[in-house]
């Protein structure tokens, strides 16, 4: 079970998925917390404590990197990644908790081999436990917006070509790019919903303009650095409303462009309004994560 808690809403999904076929959605919601010890009573109303749960990470609490995966022998990795790091924090890497995310190296040999380096204070993930604790929900997995973010790509590859999916989330952005359910390359862009639906005209206009800027930046750098990942779709996530990004992104994109309509690659329990499914969006991408690895 895929749970945030969030200042006055607890948010809740659980998917179940067999390999790259039309999952289900069994579970998803928001339950507000209007009052001391209200999430722990959504907890138990919902029946968490029979669940391995896990939450997802805000993009303002972790660290994202790029970094060469070292030549080093598995069970040095960490060790050899917390050494390439400890420079771009900007705290002791003592004090940090990190894991690794293998980007698939290019079969033909003719890029580098990379990884993603996550990394988060210790302290800010002993937040999200204490926090989880304190209701009564036992937490498993932490995990971060851009593999849940790719978990839904996969649904919509062809084996041939890479997905570009596009997110707003209230306050930030974030593209990925993925291939073969693996994601190759990630970009936080500093816009978020909240400024494309209270702004209108020329400045929207404005904005559209530097969301593809951002996209033609990333395109233009994964096409030199993973030769073999050809981008064959440009997706944007769901919206609590139509603003005319897609139809921008459209006219200035030589790729096929489209909407992810969660209904078309899960199969829903219980609709879910437009609203709802753009706030759950990153987590139904969690819930639908296979992966074992904890940060």
């Amino acid at each position: 079970m895929a749970i945030t808690l969030e200042d006055g809403a607890l948010n809740y999904a659980h998917a179940e998925r067999a390999g790259h076929t039309k999952a289900r959605l069994s579970a998803a919601g928001i339950r507000e917390l209007e009052a001391p010890g209200a999430a722990e009573r959504a907890s138990k109303a919902l029946h968490l404590e029979r669940w391995q749960c896990l939450t997802v990470l805000e993009p303002k609490d972790y660290q994202l990197m790029l970094v060469d995966a070292p030549n080093v022998p598995a069970a040095e990795l960490k060790k050899a990644i917390r050494w390439q790091v400890k420079d771009m924090l900007d705290y002791h890497v003592d004090d940090a908790t990190i894991d690794v995310l293998d980007v698939p190296a290019d079969p033909g040999g003719a890029s580098r081999h990379y990884m993603y380096a996550v990394s988060a204070r210790n302290d800010v993930i002993q937040a999200y436990q204490q926090r989880f604790a304190a209701a009564h929900i036992p937490l498993s997995v932490i995990d971060i917006p851009e593999t849940a973010q790719r978990n839904v790509a996969s649904f919509y590859e062809d084996g041939s070509r890479g997905v570009a999916l596009l997110y707003f989330a209230r306050d930030w952005g974030l593209l990925t790019i993925s291939f073969q359910g693996e994601l190759y390359y990630a970009r936080r862009i500093d816009i978020g919903m909240s400024q494309l639906r209270n702004v209108g005209g020329v400045t929207r206009h404005d904005l559209f303009g530097r969301v593809v800027l951002e996209l033609q930046r990333t395109f233009d750098h994964v096409d030199r650095q993973y030769r073999s990942v050809s981008i064959g779709k440009l997706l944007l996530a769901p919206e609590p409303e139509d603003i005319g990004l897609r139809e921008h992104l459209d006219a200035n994109f030589d790729l096929e462009t489209g909407a992810v309509a969660l209904a078309d690659v899960l199969q829903i329990e219980q609709p879910m309004d437009r609203e709802t499914s753009w706030k759950l969006f990153p987590l139904i991408g969690a819930s639908l994560r296979q992966e074992a690895k904890v940060l």
